[in-house]
């Protein structure tokens, strides 16, 4: 099943030399490119009993961003939809459209005694996506794809101030970051056929190009946090 039509083309003929630098990685048996980033310096502490916060990231396609911290530790569920905009209950066509000012988004539901804010980030800001791209990831292009972070609490904020802040002090991209942090205000789920798509679809050409080497690099950079 292709994203959309629009998608499916601009991301075969954005993905073509990328699908042969993939498949030249493959074989040679080499690890996807990888971000190494420092620990964040400000954290909520692990909790002491279970509990339940919630973090809304956005970071392009909600396909991969879903994918990889489907595969986190910690981690009790990652839905894909919509947040950040004016409209209530929006389509995927229409948040397409760039006119809703929602952002494809993964809500993300984790445990506090098993992961911490800051490890969620850390991942997030890593292997996730490139939060340096400003309205855009790969090949997708336009608000609905920005890179954000939307707290639930202001504890939450400060953390996610804290590490941009120390990324940027300590110069860890070459370029400035460019994550919107907003308070969530609402998420809307979308549609079925995007919720856990990469593992329903593990062959289309856009989850092999743009997301499998993210879930990759989570293994192989946060093996502490894998799950399977």
């Amino acid at each position: 099943m292709s994203r959309s039509p629009k998608r499916g083309i601009a991301a075969l003929t954005a993905g073509l030399v990328a699908a042969l630098l993939f498949v030249t990685r493959t074989i040679a048996g080499s690890t996807p490119t990888i971000t190494t980033l420092p620990d964040p310096a400000i954290d909520q502490p692990i909790a002491s009993a279970k509990g339940e916060q919630i973090i809304v990231l956005a970071g392009g396609c909600f396909w991969g961003v879903q994918a990889v911290f489907q595969h986190v530790k910690g981690v009790v569920s990652a839905t894909s939809g919509y947040a950040g905009g004016t409209v209530s209950s929006p389509s995927y066509e229409h948040v397409s459209s760039g006119t809703t000012g929602h952002a494809e988004s993964v809500k993300i539901v984790f445990d506090s005694s098993q992961v911490s804010l800051g490890q969620l980030l850390k991942v997030f800001f890593s292997v996730a996506h490139d939060p340096t791209e400003l309205n855009r990831q790969g090949p997708d292009v336009g608000t609905q794809y920005r890179s954000a972070v939307f707290y639930t609490t202001e504890a939450q904020r400060k953390v996610v101030d804290a590490y941009i802040a120390q990324l940027t002090k300590s110069k860890a991209f070459k370029d400035p970051i460019v994550t919107q942090v907003a308070p969530l205000k609402a998420f809307y789920d979308a549609e079925g056929y995007h919720q856990n798509y990469y593992n329903l679809h593990p062959n289309q050409p856009y989850i092999v190009i743009n997301d499998r080497p993210k879930v990759e690099a989570l293994k192989t950079q946060f093996a502490q946090l894998w799950r399977d």
